[in-house]
């Protein structure tokens, strides 16, 4: 269903995005077409993330496929969220130079959906922490903030297709209730589970534990010149 939606989805999209370049267009008209052409886009995100998450259902364990530098990425995306207004401060906590074995993109995808979530959930003057740390038994990613927080009733239900916890919030300032569930499936595939911990008014934290055969470890590097 999901792609035979984004044919005719692509057609609307092209005529609305004509409107809206056309001089000639009355001004009544103006803000309707925009109105439409976001709900055109938030369509379109929402078309992705049932395919993405359809794919990840099917597609079995990631594998072995790369070292992926977690470090690097969490830097990333934290650049590309920084651009946006009104936003909680996002830290950085490194604690492990330990590289993951998986796939670098859905790993992103994690990271993108987690801080997504955080932002949405957290006011402006607080924080948000993105932590990688590994040990003996594993590794974790985490995702902390000091946001609304999770009545504990929720937080089973959190993963599910479409679960949202504000029901009185707009949809057009939340979610789309799939990221969460994207990133269960992402974290299934890396033989990996999602331990969530919240508190009403205390913020959440949201924890990718990862299994030990799936972490490299640099090997220490010899400060000695030989002779």
């Amino acid at each position: 269903a999901s792609h035979e939606l984004r044919s005719p989805l692509t057609v609307i999209t092209g005529y609305l995005d004509s409107l809206a370049d056309d001089e000639q267009i009355p001004d009544s008209w103006a803000k309707p077409v925009q109105q439409m052409q976001g709900q055109a886009q938030r369509m379109r995100h929402i078309l992705g993330e049932l395919l993405e998450l359809s794919r990840l259902e099917g597609a079995g364990s990631a594998g072995h496929q790369e070292p992926v530098d977690v470090v690097a990425l969490m830097q990333e995306v934290k650049l590309a969220f920084e651009g946006h207004a009104d936003i909680a401060r996002i830290d950085i906590n490194a604690e492990s130079a330990a590289r993951l074995n998986g796939n670098a993109a859905e790993i992103e995808t994690v990271l993108v959906n987690l801080l997504s979530n955080a932002i949405r959930f957290t006011p402006a003057d607080g924080v948000i922490t993105i932590t990688w740390r590994s040990n003996s038994e594993g590794a974790d990613l985490i995702v902390a903030d000091t946001g609304e927080g999770i009545d504990p009733e929720y937080i089973p239900r959190l993963t599910e297709r479409f679960f949202r916890v504000d029901k009185g919030r707009s949809r057009d300032d939340g979610g789309t209730g799939l990221g969460l569930a994207i990133v269960k499936h992402v974290l299934i595939r890396h033989d990996a589970e999602l331990i969530i911990s919240s508190e009403p008014g205390e913020g959440s934290e949201f924890r990718c534990h990862f299994r030990p055969e799936r972490i490299v470890v640099a090997p220490a590097v010899s400060l000695s010149k030989g002779g």
